[in-house]
């Protein structure tokens, strides 16, 4: 069973594209972004579709957008991992911050997992719509009720402050906040174009992101192919690619390695390279 599996592990050579496809085609879902799956939520249903009735559904949030609500999904998640003896620590901390890498190399390890119980069949009795439509209803009937009676709360409370207030007073502050209103509605424009643009250049970003994630992803399954990953070019880029975040630059011994006498060699090498 696929629990423990090490970084060298074919698992971790499925490309995201393959993951995405795995992911749509068993929830029914349209994802074109690893990072969209940030939220735990898939997750929670992939351990669903793979032991029906294990999960707590109903606690998950598929609209979780902020931090805060992505973390309860991973607590879901890692709870059932321990009440099914699945040795894997969920490193919440990185999955939430939505980066590619981080959530690329959990989905694949969860698919390589979930491929170790059904042997890749999908579950045909499970209906991945219908269970999150369920979920979706039971989240909101919690949650009306809920609202509900905090609105009561509040109607009263406001029902009282303007019981106590004279007719002269309410008009005298309403007339007052005309301006403001008038001066807010300008702000507001304003800030909603604003908005718009920071959203524009962050959708930008983040393709351009993704374009050189891919890139390295690329360059690294390369370097890890058993013919290649042994020559000094390869080792070199590795140093790279691995280097801590904290770290200056890896660059210099990146280029002690390849410039080693030892490595004469390495010009022929990368004729083969080449020819491969």
């Amino acid at each position: 069973m696929a629990t423990n599996i090490g970084m060298m592990d074919s698992a971790y050579f499925v490309g995201r594209n393959e993951i995405l496809a795995w992911i749509n085609a068993r929830l029914h879902l349209n994802l074109s972004r690893v990072e969209e799956a940030a939220s735990g939520a898939v997750q929670c249903q992939m351990m669903d579709m793979t032991y029906p009735g294990v999960v707590p559904m109903h606690k998950v949030n598929f609209d979780a957008k902020s931090e805060y609500d992505m973390i309860q999904n991973y607590k879901v998640l890692q709870d059932v991992f321990n009440k099914l003896k699945i040795d894997k620590h969920v490193e919440v901390n990185k999955l939430v911050k939505g980066r590619p890498l981080d959530n690329l190399e959990f989905l694949q390890w969860l698919k390589r997992y979930c491929d170790s119980i059904n042997g890749g069949i999908m579950n045909e009795n499970y209906n991945p719509l219908e269970r999150r439509s369920k979920v979706g209803k039971e989240r909101s009937s919690k949650g009306f009720v809920k609202n509900s009676k905090s609105l009561q709360a509040n109607n009263a409370h406001k029902s009282g402050t303007v019981d106590g207030l004279g007719i002269d007073k309410i008009y005298e502050t309403k007339q007052g906040k005309t301006g403001a209103v008038a001066v807010g509605a300008g702000e507001i424009q304003a800030l909603s174009k604003e908005i718009t643009e920071l959203k524009l250049s962050v959708d930008l970003l983040e393709k351009e992101r993704d374009f050189y994630f891919a890139k390295l992803r690329d360059i690294e399954v390369l370097c890890q192919i058993p013919e290649l990953e042994h020559l000094p070019m390869s080792v070199a880029i590795k140093k790279i690619l691995y280097a801590a975040d904290e770290k200056e630059s890896a660059l210099a011994e990146a280029q002690e390695l390849v410039c080693q006498p030892g490595n004469a060699g390495l010009e022929a090498d990368s004729d083969d390279i080449t020819e491969y």
